[in-house]
């Protein structure tokens, strides 16, 4: 067991089909696992019996409710450190992210030129498509503001498209990791470098969902304002580098 991409959902019904079925038909030997926040319109219903079609590659973890993008992921990342495995990514549900770059964040760890492989939409070669004016301007000069606070040498800190080697998750103390929306992204990606672990960019084209809704609201926005400079208050008194867990 050496991959698995770690998909949370809400309400993704029209999607996760899909999106299972492209991962397993790249044949590269990705395993998936879908952690459902209590979707009401049934999508951990398809995934289950979508599992009998690949009782070795896809898993399920059911929640209790809409418990947040940050909280599902760590679940993920701590299920997927028990079973050995050693290649831990993420990815949207609603195709915003090609499942076939999924190899290309894949090969940048496994040949050792990073240990976070990021999917990014703003580096050379990167891009969006299909996004309204408003979603650029949040995305963009978000990204400028991560930037300018913390010093994180990342153009898209918020990017969702990532491949983690084994060794920085074991690290981490996933404990101290607080936000669950999209600063999430920001500080799982900033406790890495502080760390001392490397990031890469690569390039990827993101498309806006074609079906489904959005989870974007303006507490996800607020989070992240407010999140970064809580953010680097904390990174300066040295609070990633404390009570990490050491490697056995």
């Amino acid at each position: 067991m050496e991959k698995i991409v770690i998909i949370p959902t809400y309400n993704e019904r029209e999607n996760i089909l899909s999106i299972t079925e492209a991962v397993f038909s790249l044949q590269r030997g990705y395993h998936v696992l879908v952690i459902d926040d209590n979707s009401p319109d049934g999508t951990a219903a398809l995934v289950e019996e979508q599992m009998n079609k690949y009782p070795e590659q896809l898993f399920l973890i059911r929640r209790s409710g809409k418990l947040g993008l940050g909280t599902a992921y760590i679940e993920g990342f701590r299920w997927s450190l028990e079973r050995g495995y050693q290649f831990i990514m993420e990815m949207d549900a609603d195709f915003s992210h090609n499942p076939a770059d999924l190899e290309r964040l894949y090969e940048v760890c496994k040949s050792g030129q990073a240990d976070v492989a990021i999917g990014s939409r703003y580096v050379p070669g990167g891009k969006t498509e299909n996004w309204p004016l408003d979603r650029h301007i949040y995305s963009k000069g978000g990204a400028l503001y991560t930037r300018i606070i913390t010093w994180l040498p990342v153009n898209d800190p918020t990017a969702g498209f990532v491949c983690y080697s084994s060794k920085v998750l074991e690290t981490m103390n996933l404990d101290q990791i607080r936000f669950v929306g999209y600063a999430f992204q920001i500080e799982m990606k900033l406790a890495a470098w502080k760390l001392g672990f490397r990031l890469k960019e690569i390039p990827i084209t993101f498309v806006d969902r074609k079906v489904g809704t959005s989870k974007m609201s303006k507490g996800i926005i607020r989070e992240g304002v407010l999140g970064v400079l809580e953010m680097q208050w904390r990174s300066l008194f040295g609070h990633y580098n404390k009570n990490v867990r050491r490697r056995k």
